[in-house]
């Protein structure tokens, strides 16, 4: 198949999937010349089944998260996967909330284990039967999910090394100094309420 692939082509491809998954795979959705398919959280390992042994996406490329804290079911659990016979490539997107766990990809791509940990270190997101679910990318009795939307920019503690006791100690965050941006560009003029000389310029006055 040629590459990129139609959206037409693409279409086919979504409503073929769907139409054998019974249920198992909802929704096709083709924006942009990719393929996105949608279904139930609890039957994804079939799902994800189904897309390699049917349709011949034999390897995951990414597995991550997406929050959206406006809603019941906040995350999206996003699956990304490549044929290579084929030349195409699909996303699969499932929701959950955060005491819901996902079943775990591991046993049909086993590249799901670390993804899957990326994604419970990061957004907080557990995925049930995965053979070591911790913390990959953050620091141990790290608190929060750092890629969550409402975690705060400063995070909740600071990390410094004690010349005293000789160690690394975490303390709550104290006090932030946020620099202040004023954008102003000395190529595209003075802006309303910005000063008319730029610090420096009295210089070339003199």
């Amino acid at each position: 198949m040629t590459w990129p692939v139609k959206d037409t082509d693409l279409t086919k491809l979504g409503k073929a999937i769907c139409k054998g998954a019974k249920g198992i795979i909802t929704v096709a959705d083709v924006q942009f010349g990719e393929l996105t398919l949608t279904g139930p959280a609890s039957r994804i390992v079939e799902a994800l089944t189904i897309l390699r042994d049917e349709h011949g996406f034999h390897q995951l490329i990414d597995l991550c998260g997406a929050d959206y804290p406006e809603r019941p079911l906040r995350f999206d659990v996003v699956y990304h996967l490549l044929s290579m016979t084929h030349n195409r490539r699909v996303r699969i997107k499932v929701q959950t909330d955060e005491d819901t766990p996902v079943a775990s990809a591991t046993g049909v791509f086993p590249a799901a284990n670390w993804f899957e940990r990326e994604a419970f270190d990061m957004y907080g997101i557990f995925f049930d039967n995965h053979p070591d679910l911790r913390r990959i990318l953050t620091d141990y009795g790290f608190h929060g999910h750092p890629l969550r939307k409402d975690f705060p920019m400063t995070g909740y503690v600071e990390v410094r090394y004690d010349e005293e006791l000789k160690r690394v100690v975490y303390e709550p965050v104290k006090s932030v100094e946020w620099r202040n941006w004023d954008f102003l560009s000395p190529w595209e003029g003075i802006e309303r309420g910005f000063a008319a000389v730029l610090p420096g310029d009295e210089k070339g006055k003199s």
